[in-house]
């Protein structure tokens, strides 16, 4: 019998969609060894030589997955919503956390202790496929971020951003595609490896030139095509 701590927990884990499909007597036995956890806006979850002890599974909310330099300069990696899942690459290879993660608004997770995250990989093939895909996307991601930061200037780096972000949290509209994610200068400066006063000025310049558009703290993707040719 689960007690009403795993009931809780067992009700998370059916809204993840990584384990979808998942035997109930699996989700029931992987309710007894994970942790349920809330983190508050800008709590950080944990710090780069901190122990790993799981995976983190995102019922709902959004955190910031980023490095800090030596000089103290802070690069962000990726943000990770509901239905992601973050912290893996300790948990299989055994070291310490390498990153920072920060919940950018109230956060719920599951976090999955190593054992049962390396049974449920040898044991279901199919959650084992979609993790797999996951990485090989993120793999993806991260060759794609190294390769702009390398060779693109900030404007270019600025547009191809916004277009990804639209494509990942856009809302079409008369007036182009709304960002549903608020997002500050300074978080996009720390995406793009620039300063939040270069990523003002140059979204300014954007905005004048009819590119973008604004509402309150959200930002309109007013001319996508012209994003796709600066990009």
């Amino acid at each position: 019998m689960l007690s009403a701590d795993q009931k809780k927990v067992l009700g998370l884990l059916r809204k993840v969609p990584l384990l979808a499909g998942l035997a109930n007597e699996v989700l029931e036995r992987l309710a007894t060894s994970a942790k349920g956890e809330t983190f508050k806006a800008r709590q950080v979850v944990y710090l780069p030589g901190d122990r790993s002890y799981g995976v983190h599974l995102i019922v709902e909310g959004r955190v910031k997955v980023s490095k800090v330099t030596r000089d103290g300069k802070e690069l962000t990696l990726a943000y990770r919503t509901s239905g992601d899942f973050f912290g893996e690459a300790c948990v299989l290879d055994g070291g310490p956390r390498e990153e920072m993660v920060e919940s950018m608004e109230s956060t719920a997770t599951v976090e999955l202790v190593r054992e049962e995250f390396e049974r449920l990989m040898h044991d279901a093939p199919e959650f084992t496929r979609r993790l797999t895909l996951a990485l090989m996307q993120r793999q993806r991601e991260l060759e794609a971020k190294v390769e702009q930061l390398i060779f693109k200037d900030v404007g270019s780096k600025l547009a191809e951003l916004l277009l990804r972000l639209g494509d990942e949290h856009g809302v079409a509209g008369k007036r182009g595609i709304t960002l549903s994610v608020k997002i500050t200068h300074q978080e996009m400066a720390n995406l793009i490896g620039s300063t939040r006063e270069t990523v003002s000025l140059t979204l300014s310049q954007f905005k004048r030139k009819g590119y973008i558009d604004t509402e309150g703290r959200r930002v309109i993707l007013a001319d996508v095509e012209a994003l796709k040719a600066l990009a």
